[in-house]
């Protein structure tokens, strides 16, 4: 059995497993009550450090206490590997300061090196692992590759114990306005499963992953919602160069 070690752990969220688990604990516990209107399908997650990021992805995650999920797709974008198509990994464990996650068997193409420094996905994990106690994951990273193509493979394995989590940041590097603008624009498109507007004027680093969840969504009858905004000049004050990080549920 295979294991792939944490890479962004003490950098990205605590390398120590009190202060993880206490971290999540307490994003969780300032999450407002959120409704919506069916069951969640599909989730729209930051990746960035927690610091920077967590309260958001707790917006979503939050959902999950009510209706837990057995298996989780995990689809985000390449930072450290460029390469065509979705990959898996070839491991058959993740582990982190929280312990061990088993991955789903599953057909798609296995490439070691797209997942072994990759941090969208594996900074979801402690998340699902603090809500959900029984999991697998199938962990994808998107190269190369149209969204639709990507759609056609996952669709037959959604089911009502799967769901769907989408790892992305929105836009990068602007001042704080100029951001706050791009971003609404971009959660506009999102919101509205608007496929042409988000390829042409979206902005976000999970670009392919987020469309792949529009088209899914609008060949499944999927519904969305904003859960959250956020940008880092509302964490950190420093409004000169700010990420942008929101949470959806698609239902």
């Amino acid at each position: 059995m295979k294991t792939r070690r944490a890479a962004v752990a003490g950098v990205f969220y605590p390398g120590n497993k009190k202060e993880l688990e206490s971290m999540i604990n307490n994003f969780l516990k300032n999450v407002s009550d959120i409704k919506i209107k069916n069951e969640p399908k599909a989730l729209i997650v930051p990746h960035a450090g927690y610091v920077y990021s967590g309260q958001v992805a707790a917006y979503a995650y939050s959902l999950l206490k009510k209706y837990k999920k057995q298996k989780i797709i995990l689809l985000g974008p390449s930072h450290t590997s460029y390469f065509n198509d979705v990959a898996a990994d070839i491991n058959d464990y993740w582990e982190n300061p929280l312990g061990k996650v088993k991955i789903m068997q599953n057909n798609f193409p296995k490439l070691e090196e797209a997942h072994l420094n990759e941090h969208c996905l594996e900074v979801q994990i402690p998340f699902l692992q603090t809500i959900l106690k029984d999991f697998e994951i199938l962990p994808l990273v998107a190269g190369n590759i149209n969204p639709k193509e990507i759609s056609e493979k996952i669709i037959p394995l959604l089911d009502n114990n799967t769901i769907l989590i989408i790892s992305s940041d929105l836009s990068h590097f602007q001042d704080y306005d100029t951001a706050v603008s791009i971003d609404k624009n971009t959660i506009q498109s999102i919101q509205n499963l608007d496929y042409n507007k988000m390829e042409k004027e979206g902005d976000a680093c999970g670009k392919i992953p987020i469309l792949t969840a529009i088209d899914i969504a609008q060949k499944l009858k999927w519904k969305c919602q904003l859960l959250e905004y956020k940008n880092s000049g509302d964490v950190i004050r420093d409004k000169t160069r700010v990420v942008g990080y929101a949470s959806f549920a698609f239902y």
